[in-house]
């Protein structure tokens, strides 16, 4: 039987991530967070056409799960603009490891959930938003987990473990 397992992130698309890490280290302790500007991100389909995903993440441990803040820099067709235009925030997305990317996706589409957007960042992680809006009110991030989105999330996760809340802004 097909599952996703346990979510591995939570996202939310913010205006600045710059300033949404600053306030998410403020008022909800999260932290400390990473940020990445612009990330390199190729091969995008948007809903079958290809497009571009000019993004900057800060990324930071929240409790157990990481929280990711997302700042699209684009206006053109985008996962994150699907549901928020430029200035808008809100929750995006879940995100889930998953064994097989494109088995994980086509299960998910015969269940009613359609790929909206795939991707590649970084030259080595494959990823796709899966569009569960109008069931859950936010997308699936969905990939598969390698050695280093594996060391990645260990390190968010490690830096937060007995983080006494300085440098909480850092670069990747």
């Amino acid at each position: 039987m097909f599952k996703l397992g346990p979510p591995v992130q939570i996202a939310y698309a913010v205006v600045d991530a710059h300033d949404a890490a600053r306030k998410w280290v403020e008022g909800f302790g999260a932290g400390p967070f990473f940020i990445a500007e612009h990330i390199p991100v190729t091969n995008v389909v948007h809903r079958g056409t290809p497009a571009v995903f000019d993004h900057t993440s800060a990324y930071g441990q929240w409790g157990e799960i990481m929280v990711e803040l997302v700042q699209d820099h684009g206006e053109g067709p985008s996962a994150v603009r699907d549901l928020y235009a430029p200035g808008e925030s809100g929750l995006h997305h879940v995100a889930y490891f998953v064994d097989d990317l494109d088995e994980a996706t086509a299960e998910l589409a015969k269940r009613g959930f359609p790929l909206a957007m795939s991707a590649e960042a970084r030259g080595e992680t494959r990823f796709h938003f899966v569009d569960a809006v109008a069931e859950l009110g936010h997308f699936l991030e969905l990939y598969e987990l390698s050695p280093e989105l594996k060391s990645f999330y260990e390190k968010v996760r490690d830096e937060a473990i007995g983080w006494d809340g300085s440098n909480p802004i850092r670069t990747r």
